[in-house]
């Protein structure tokens, strides 16, 4: 499929009107061919407005066909073969292997979306029978989630496949019954033209209404802006800094009708070493730690920025491991000059804090490296330092950590308890340490969306049990999650209807459960007979 710089508005390639834009190679710091044109407001605009026309036709189609759409789209997506996997290296400057295992994930994502969808537990079908006998009488009430309307998706820089175009929040956002308008990443647009225009085909395939999906092409403080004040949208989807998901919060909040924005922005992970954990296993540990916060680069969201155990021989010993483990990493590409540019700029700045030594640094990439490496760093302090420089709390987006040194487990504790809201908590512990976790677990809950023991928190599971989602300034909404089956509720609301008609029901809430689905009918739930 060839890439020739359009957007795509529901059934038609559209060359924007508004300027024109290229992607960026970041490993030469050259641009990339061709040049994209950039959405003017009317492009926007008519985007918009056949996403809010297709709304009540899409949701209306039967659960079946709106699963095999979300198929459709991953088989397009399949299709692609590697053109798809070589455009993204070269807008990323990530590995084959890598784009490879996005790539299956973002396909995976679209099947199980397509298997909730035919579930129908999503629904949350559940009907209380009228009672005309008691006092005061009950009428009969029926309740069902419906889709919020059309979504704004913004895609990720990070994730040019799992987290844009069409990943978790355009599949859940379509599994939900709304509309899509994406806009587009600058930092991967090739990437993102050839997925979409897959999209668009598999809603041709599929006969869907024409607005079901678009991706529009512009600069995020202005069509990005805009595409969240459009009254055509009614809520977001977004991954990135928390400086862009504070300003669209601000601006769907300053709306006539404000929405919902479901903003991932920022965590550091915290990794917890409970001091029986390190006995015999510091070097161990020390390098699965090291290549969890390397990966990527750095430039996961779960990559672990903050190390956090007892000061002794034994964390000793892990901070010397994992200061020469640091040493053998090779400076990896960043994503992009500004990500690049904002990393040398952190990391020179972590190291003028007054108590911060630097422990270890990464391997340079010399003269014929790549324009935007980033040198991996190794940051340690003491515990009261910490709770009194609000600065080291600050993700670093990229391969930079800091190992922070408690005096005893009451100082532990008071450090897992300042810490801010994050994705992930990670404990390293053993059956010896149980007293100290019990105390330190009820904290972490309070702080994250997911906690793992004995184990690196990079690596998100698509699955229903999975929760990508934590408190601010983590996310926006402590209450959803942007990876796995439940991700879907964060773009339904729940309709009661009240002694409404049998025939004017919804087939949810009939009496004959045409859908065969599983319903709480009069407070038991009833599997489908």
């Amino acid at each position: 499929m060839h890439i020739q710089g359009d957007m795509i508005i529901g059934r038609r390639s559209v060359r924007g009107a508004a300027g024109v834009v290229h992607a960026i190679d970041p490993a030469r710091h050259a641009n990339l061919e061709p040049g994209f044109g950039l959405a003017s407001g009317e492009e926007l605009a008519t985007a918009c407005a056949l996403a809010e026309d297709a709304f009540d036709s899409y949701r209306a189609l039967p659960l079946e066909r709106r699963a095999a759409f979300l198929e459709a789209i991953a088989a397009r997506i399949l299709d692609l073969g590697p053109a798809l996997i070589e455009r993204a290296g070269l807008e990323t400057g990530l590995p084959q292997a890598r784009l490879e295992g996005e790539r299956m994930r973002t396909v995976n994502q679209l099947r199980l979306f397509a298997k909730v969808v035919r579930d129908g537990h999503f629904l949350a079908a559940t009907l209380d029978s009228a009672l005309p006998e008691r006092t005061p009488p009950r009428p009969d009430l029926r309740m069902r989630k419906i889709p919020l309307g059309p979504v704004a998706v913004f895609g990720a820089s990070n994730f040019p496949l799992a987290f844009s175009v069409a990943g978790g929040d355009t599949a859940s956002s379509l599994a939900a019954g709304c509309p899509v308008v994406v806009k587009a990443h600058n930092a991967h647009l090739g990437t993102s033209e050839l997925v979409a225009r897959a999209v668009q085909q598999a809603a041709i395939d599929c006969d869907m209404p024409e607005g079901v999906f678009s991706m529009l092409i512009g600069e995020g403080r202005t069509i990005g802006t805009a595409l969240v004040a459009h009254p055509a949208i009614k809520a977001v989807g977004f991954t990135g800094s928390r400086q862009g998901g504070l300003a669209l919060m601000r601006t769907a909040g300053a709306r006539p009708e404000p929405i919902p924005v479901y903003a991932e922005m920022s965590s550091v992970n915290p990794f917890f070493l409970l001091p029986n954990a390190l006995g015999g296993k510091a070097g161990a540990l020390a390098q699965g730690f090291v290549d969890s916060l390397t990966l990527g680069g750095g430039q996961f969201c779960t990559n672990p920025g903050l190390v956090i155990g007892l000061e002794g021989d034994a964390f000793n010993a892990f901070s010397v491991a994992a200061a020469e483990a640091l040493q053998q990493k090779t400076a990896g590409t960043m994503l992009t000059p500004g990500i690049h540019k904002a990393y040398v700029e952190a990391v020179e700045a972590r190291s003028a804090v007054p108590g911060v030594q630097l422990l270890a640094r990464g391997a340079g990439a010399g003269s014929e490296g790549p324009a935007c490496a980033a040198q991996p760093a190794l940051y340690g302090c003491d515990a009261a330092t910490f709770l009194a420089t609000p600065a080291l709390e600050e993700e670093i987006f990229g391969p930079a950590a800091v190992l922070v040194r408690c005096r005893d487990e009451a100082e532990l504790l008071a450090v897992s308890g300042h810490v801010e809201g994050q994705l992930t908590a990670t404990v390293h512990a053993t059956a010896a340490d149980q007293a100290l976790a019990a105390s330190l677990l009820p904290i972490l809950e309070r702080k994250a969306g997911r906690i793992l023991f004995n184990g690196f928190p990079t690596g998100v599971e698509v699955s229903h049990a999975m929760v990508h989602g934590g408190p601010f300034p983590a996310t926006s909404d402590s209450r959803t999650t942007s990876v796995g089956a439940t991700a879907i509720d964060r773009f339904l609301r729940p309709v009661c209807y009240q002694a409404v008609p049998a025939e004017l029901l919804p087939e949810a809430l009939r009496d004959d459960n045409p859908l065969g689905l599983a319903r709480v009918v009069d407070g038991v739930l009833k599997t489908a007979e």
